[in-house]
């Protein structure tokens, strides 16, 4: 997937809104609710809340396929 800016402020908007976001990544979805952008081994990332464990995941932005917002 190619981070463009308007790419990045959907999802840093949905970081400041804590909206839900899907998230796609080698054949696997996740919905997550978008808590923060940090950067791991500096690469930037997207920590998510998944509802239904009430856990915190974090993945790596230039290893998903695509993503979408799915509160508006």
């Amino acid at each position: 997937m190619r981070w463009t800016a308007e790419r990045m402020d959907q999802l840093e908007r949905a970081v400041r809104e804590g909206l839900r976001v899907a998230l796609s990544r080698r054949g696997s979805e996740f919905i997550v609710v978008a808590k923060r952008i940090t950067s791991v081994a500096q690469r930037d990332a997207l920590v998510g809340r998944v509802p239904m464990t009430n856990e915190d995941r974090t993945f790596i932005l230039d290893e998903l396929d695509g993503f979408s917002i799915l509160d508006a």
